[in-house]
């Protein structure tokens, strides 16, 4: 008898429809076809411990599977389960009527318990969309598909459950989750605050303009400064999640297998912080199957690379083109896969080896030309990307012993908002541009217009402080930042002069 069940393969964040067909017939042959990788082969052996386990077995005849379309690789041992409800229903073991308005996915066991799978989030969109009644999986996975509405999940534990289900002997109870009311109970749970940082306001402020137009931001500064807390408290003065960004970010971390069991969707901004020992291909993705880096499991939210001179060139360098492309293309010779990487880079390092160069107390033991070499480990056009460069000095022991409390993230992250909405209005007719920091040279010139005094003011900055003819532009798109959070539609000189202050590395001499 041939019967037909439905699987799906992830490429990317998408899924594709896999259409398993299962013939049973007189012989003794198994044959497995449509381009199955090992895992899939080794899957005959689970299939046949977990049916022996739970009262079945495999037939003794010839049982030929094809996963269509066959061009496509099929990854994993998510496809245990079709797989083995396949050759029973095929085996006229149980029911196949109603086959074909499920999709079905799970690795098995072998005494037939189910394990949770990759990838399930968009599996579920894609079901949905092609029309399917309901989903098959793993209860462990069922919150996360559960998310996608107008599709009934079925969460099991064990195999028995899907085939006395499928041959009408029991009703499995749906997976339900209210996506919108999980969404906004949790967007604004965090347990960090910028109430919890004493001093350090100038760098607040660059955070703060940073965040309100995108911008990209390196912190330099002695150690235990602030750094790193400073830049852990970003997301939280950064614009809640939209859910449609809350979904798609979710997507990527479904791929990953990121997720546990309790999270249905993903609500905050994402704040990743890879370790300087990193590779290229575990920070921006791919592997022989690939896979989502760190880049992109920041999709929406913070990648933090602390101590940034450390890490290797090369890791560094492949970053270039995601920060403008603000996505990540991954090619193979038979395929080619892209995750999206729209981030905020926020780096820290120190200013020499030693920590201290530039320190008010604490003086710098470094030798000679140390401190230039020691920089020039970051390359002038990953330097480039970077639009906010602050520098960060010890907080004094009379700003750490106050009592009165800082100011709040929800303070902040409301000037934020403002910001946003105004940039919201300004590019909502251009395609692929929603802050400030997105602009091209040619929405500079309509958008970032100094005015006279601004413009002379800059005009004797680039000339006094030996500034790079790189940040002229970078300079144009914090202004453009700040006179959104001052409530203005020029730009004047005030707001020229706090940007010019955020391009310390570009000044030359600045490392001696």
């Amino acid at each position: 008898m041939l019967v037909k069940i439905y699987g799906a393969a992830v490429q990317g964040i998408n899924a594709t429809i896999i259409t398993i067909e299962v013939h049973v017939d007189k012989g003794i042959k198994f044959s497995l076809v449509g381009l199955p990788d090992n895992a899939v082969k080794e899957s005959h052996e689970r299939i046949a411990s977990a049916l022996s386990v739970t009262g079945y077995h495999m037939p003794r005849k010839q049982v030929v599977i094809n996963m269509a379309p066959a061009d496509i690789r099929k990854e994993g041992s998510a496809y245990d389960l079709p797989l083995a409800i396949g050759i029973l229903a095929a085996d006229e073991r149980i029911r196949s009527e109603n086959l074909g308005d499920y999709l079905i996915m799970g690795e098995l066991s072998l005494d037939g318990s189910l394990q949770p799978v990759k990838g399930v989030l968009p599996i579920a969109i894609k079901a949905r969309e092609e029309g399917f009644k309901g989903f098959i999986l793993p209860k462990q996975n069922a919150r996360e598909a559960a998310v996608v509405n107008n599709l009934d999940v079925y969460g099991v534990e064990n195999i028995t459950e899907v085939i006395r289900f499928l041959n009408g002997e029991i009703r499995l109870e749906k997976t339900e989750v209210d996506t919108r009311a999980e969404f906004y109970r949790n967007v604004a749970v965090s347990d960090m605050d910028f109430a919890d940082v004493k001093g350090q306001e100038n760098v607040k402020r660059a955070l703060e303009v940073a965040a309100a137009g995108g911008h990209n931001i390196i912190m330099v500064g002695p150690p235990g400064a602030g750094k790193s807390m400073l830049a852990k408290r970003l997301p939280t003065i950064l614009p809640p999640l939209t859910l449609h960004e809350a979904l798609e970010t979710t997507k990527i971390h479904s791929v990953a297998g990121q997720l546990d069991g309790q999270t249905s969707l993903i609500a905050q901004r994402p704040f990743r912080s890879p370790h300087h020992t990193i590779s290229d291909v575990a920070l921006v993705g791919g592997g022989t199957f690939p896979q989502p880096g760190e880049i992109s499991l920041a999709h929406n939210g913070v990648l933090f690379l602390d101590e940034l001179p450390e890490y290797k060139r090369t890791v560094l360098e492949v970053m270039r083109q995601p920060l403008e492309d603000r996505k990540i293309c991954i090619s193979r010779a038979k395929f080619t896969v892209e995750y999206p990487a729209s981030f905020m880079l926020v780096a820290a390092m120190n200013p020499c080896p030693c920590g201290y160069y530039n320190h008010p107390t604490h003086p710098c033991v470094c030798a000679p030309g140390v401190v230039q070499k020691y920089l020039s480990r970051i390359s002038g056009p990953l330097l480039d990307r970077i639009d906010i460069h602050i520098e960060i000095v010890p907080v004094p022991f009379e700003k750490l012993s106050e009592a009165a409390p800082a100011e709040p993230s929800a303070a902040i992250r409301e000037r934020v908002m403002e910001a946003r909405k105004v940039q919201e209005m300004r590019f909502k007719d251009i395609p692929n541009v929603y802050c400030n920091a997105q602009m091209s040279s040619k929405l500079l010139r309509t958008y970032a217009n100094p005015d006279k005094n601004g413009l002379e003011l800059l005009k004797n900055a680039m000339s006094r402080l030996n500034l790079s003819a790189r940040a002229y532009d970078r300079i144009l798109k914090v202004s453009r930042t700040i006179a959104d959070l001052d409530h203005s539609e020029a730009i004047h000189s005030r707001h020229i002069a706090e940007a010019i202050n955020y391009r310390n590395l570009d000044r030359e001499g600045w490392a001696g």
